[in-house]
C-alpha cells in the first residue's frame, strides 16, 4: 500500500474529538517509529511545522530538537518572530540558524522554479545534516509535509518536502505525522494540542519562502523590495480587518521591468503583484473582491515606500487553473 495515499475510509478531521483520535494514534506511531532516538525538525514557525512541533514535543519530548534556518527568504521580522514565539512562548529546544548567505549565494543566477525549489530543499537537509553532527543521537528528520504538498509534486510541482531531498539523504527516517491531513485539518489538529490562535490561524507560508514570490532568477534588491512591500501589504490588511477575513494574502515581484515615470523622467522598474485567496483545502480557491480604498492605500504606500517599483497589480485568478503561488 502506497503510504502517500490518504485512504477513502480515513474521516475528515472537523472536531475535537476526531482530532484527539488521530493525535493519540500519531503519538503512537512516532513513538513506535523513533524509540529512544532524537528527531530533528525543520522548525518554519508555519501552521504545518508548528503542529507537528507541538504533537512530537507531547510523544517524545526532549528527544526533539527543533532547528530554524533562516534562509534569507523569511518575511519582514519573521525569524525574530519565531524565535520569540517558540521559546518564550512554548520552550522548546530551539536551534537557530542564519543562513543567508549560503542560500542566496546558491540561487543566484537560477531562474527556473523547479531548480529554485530543488536548491532550497538540498540546503535545508544539508543544513540539518550539519546540525546533527553536532549532537548526539539524532537520527530522523521531521518535516510538516501536508497531503496537498504531496498530490501536487505527483506532476504539478516539487515541494521542498516532498520532491527536494537529495539522493544521498543520510538521516534513518522521515517523521511526518500530518502528511496525510488537508490544511484545514491541520489547523483543528494544532487547537486540539493547545497551540494559540495566532499560531494555528496563521496563514500559509511556503517552505522556500520568497524564493517563490521572486519569480526568476533572485536577486538581493528584488528580494528587499518584494519583503518590504509584503511588509505594507500585511500592516493594511491586518488594519482593514481582513487578516482573518483572507485565507493567504502576499505579494509578488516577477524578473520583469515595467515603464512608469517619476518627477517627469523615465523609469524601467518592477511591478508588484497582490495575491490573496480564499479556501478551506488549499485545492480550490477563489479571490476575495478587496475593499478599493484598501488596494488603493497599500498601492500608494508599496509606490511612496518600496524603491525600484512603479506599479502594483491585483491578481484576480482562481485555483484551478492558477496554483496558489506563483512558481
Amino acid at each position: 500500500m502506497d503510504t502517500n495515499v490518504r485512504p477513502e475510509t480515513m474521516k475528515r478531521i472537523t472536531t475535537k474529538e476526531l482530532a484527539d483520535a488521530f493525535i493519540e494514534e500519531q503519538v503512537r506511531l512516532v513513538r513506535e517509529q523513533v524509540g529512544d532516538k532524537k528527531v530533528l525538525l525543520a522548525l518554519s514557525g508555519g501552521v504545518d511545522s508548528s503542529v507537528v512541533a507541538a504533537l512530537l514535543i507531547k510523544a517524545i519530548g526532549k528527544q526533539l530538537v527543533c532547528v530554524h534556518v533562516n534562509h534569507g527568504l523569511m518575511r519582514k521580522g519573521e525569524s525574530e518572530g519565531v524565535i520569540d514565539l517558540f521559546q518564550n512562548g512554548l520552550d522548546a529546544n530551539l536551534v537557530y540558524i542564519d543562513a543567508t548567505d549560503r542560500f542566496l549565494d546558491k540561487l543566484a543566477g537560477v531562474a527556473e522554479p523547479e531548480k529554485k525549489r530543488k536548491i532550497i530543499g538540498e540546503e535545508f537537509v544539508r543544513v540539518f545534516e550539519e546540525e546533527s553532527s553536532k549532537l548526539e543521537g539524532i537520527s530522523f528528520l521531521a518535516q510538516g509535509t501536508i497531503y496537498p504538498d504531496i498530490i501536487e509534486s505527483k506532476g504539478v510541482k516539487a515541494h521542498h518536502n516532498v520532491g527536494g531531498l537529495p539522493e544521498d539523504f543520510k538521516f534513518e527516517g522521515l517523521v511526518e505525522p500530518v502528511k496525510l491531513l488537508f490544511k484545514d485539518e491541520v489547523r483543528v489538529v494544532g487547537r486540539a494540542l493547545g497551540l494559540p490562535a495566532a499560531m494555528v490561524d496563521r496563514q500559509p507560508f511556503p517552505g522556500p519562502g520568497l524564493g517563490v514570490r521572486c519569480t526568476g532568477a533572485i536577486t538581493r534588491d528584488r528580494l528587499h523590495a518584494l519583503r518590504e512591500a509584503d511588509a505594507i501589504l500585511r500592516e493594511e490588511f491586518d488594519k482593514a480587518g481582513l487578516t482573518t477575513q483572507v485565507w493567504q494574502f502576499f505579494t509578488v515581484v516577477p524578473d520583469i521591468k515595467t515603464t512608469g515615470v517619476k518627477d517627469g523622467k523615465r523609469l524601467d522598474s518592477w511591478p508588484v503583484i497582490i495575491r490573496a485567496v480564499n479556501t478551506v483545502d488549499a485545492m480550490h480557491c477563489s479571490v476575495p473582491r478587496i475593499d478599493w480604498e484598501v488596494l488603493e492605500t497599500i498601492t500608494n504606500r508599496i509606490l511612496a515606500e518600496v524603491d525600484g517599483v512603479c506599479r502594483v497589480c491585483y491578481d484576480l485568478s482562481p485555483k484551478p487553473i492558477a496554483t496558489i503561488e506563483w512558481e
